[in-house]
């Protein structure tokens, strides 16, 4: 099986060779960090197996966040969080997606334009949902960043997860229709207007096509059911890469000689069926590349009483919908010290038995010297 790592290794240097001037530092690493995970360079452990006395190594990952390697445990451990927060209400998604005339500024500005496409997007929402003739309080937002669209496009659009209601301070004031949350014919003018209005003050306002305030944006809200339905559904997006290696069906060598093609798998959106992409290796790794996030940036925010300062709120809040239940009682009785554990977890891939750590192994330079080839 082709990996994202394969081709990475394989062509990451005449990648780097053709576009050295445009690569980002983030770029970069993301390349060779996702070349160098699980192997020897990051390091790991040696294990024995005492029955058929085999030796096993386990190298460390590079915890890269858009490394395919690397996210896959993460996102059961968010959801586990973020159930703590769940309301037993209903819940909405509203998608604010960048108009295609603004798409290659937020390529070229990606922490600038991000930023504001989150404030103004959860500002536009916040306002609409103060106001009396729909909800009339106080919302939370669960908000997550998405660049790519199914065939690796770049398509930024933010996601947010919205319990259906607002407190206004003292009582949970629900939606007048279940199916409704806000207009978003209401909510895409005035995200519109947050934008215009915050660009105006960068330098790019001058190369900003002027139609671009004039047409509609396009917002997005539906119902997805329950808070532990659509939390099941959020948690792929916020750790999930651009693609996975399951999606990469073959590299494919060029008759003519030149630079092989990738064919991956990917699915169109509202559609069951998978479809076939076959592009050069070259665009395959521009196309993934352009959903490699700033370094530090924050994919995932919240707002409202589900920011991380109004917790108290929160509370406030889930009291309404169900009082605390009363603290349990302490027992008297002293808790034993439980006993270390004496076995490390792993088995042996071959006779099932458990493992014994033998060896730590250090971080280590490719032996050839190149930071894209493993030893």
């Amino acid at each position: 099986m082709v990996t994202l790592a394969d081709i990475c290794q394989q062509y990451g240097p005449a990648y780097e060779t053709a576009f050295g001037d445009q690569l980002l530092p983030s770029h970069r690493q993301a390349l060779r960090a996702i070349v160098q995970c699980r192997t020897a360079v990051m390091g790991g452990h040696v294990y024995q197996c005492d029955v058929c006395e085999r030796s096993h190594y386990t190298y460390h990952s590079c915890r890269n966040r858009h490394c395919p390697q690397c996210q896959g445990d993460k996102a059961a451990g968010w959801l586990t969080r973020q159930e703590a927060m769940l309301l037993p209400t209903p819940y909405f998604m509203l998608t604010f997606t960048l108009p295609a005339e603004l798409r290659s500024f937020a390529r070229s500005h990606q922490r600038l334009l991000y930023n504001l496409l989150f404030r103004a997007s959860a500002e536009a929402t916040q306002q609409l949902a103060r106001n009396p003739r729909f909800l009339g309080g106080d919302i939370g937002m669960v908000g997550v960043l998405h660049t790519w669209s199914r065939d690796l496009a770049y398509h930024p659009h933010v996601h947010y997860l919205v319990p259906a209601g607002a407190w206004d301070g003292q009582v949970w004031r629900r939606p007048r229709c279940q199916r409704f949350l806000l207009p978003v014919k209401a909510l895409s003018p005035v995200f519109r207007a947050k934008v215009r209005d915050a660009l105006r003050q960068t330098d790019l306002w001058d190369q900003i096509p002027s139609e671009v305030w004039r047409k509609p944006w396009v917002v997005h809200c539906q119902r997805v059911g329950s808070g532990q339905r659509a939390l099941s559904y959020l948690a792929p997006y916020i750790f999930r890469v651009a693609i996975t290696n399951r999606r990469i069906v073959s590299l494919n060598d060029d008759p003519a000689g030149g630079l092989p093609t990738v064919t991956f798998r990917y699915r169109p959106s509202g559609s069951r069926h998978w479809r076939l992409s076959t592009v050069p290796v070259l665009e395959f790794i521009r196309r993934f590349l352009q959903h490699i996030l700033p370094q530090g940036f924050v994919k995932v925010r919240y707002y409202g009483f589900f920011s991380s300062g109004q917790r108290a709120l929160l509370r406030q809040v889930a009291a309404w919908f169900k009082p605390a239940a009363p603290p349990k009682e302490q027992s008297r009785e002293t808790a034993m010290p439980e006993p270390e554990p004496t076995d490390t977890g792993q088995r042996c891939p071959l006779c099932g038995q458990p493992l014994r750590l033998v060896q730590r192994l250090p971080r280590s330079q490719p032996v050839t010297g190149s930071p894209w080839q493993p030893p």
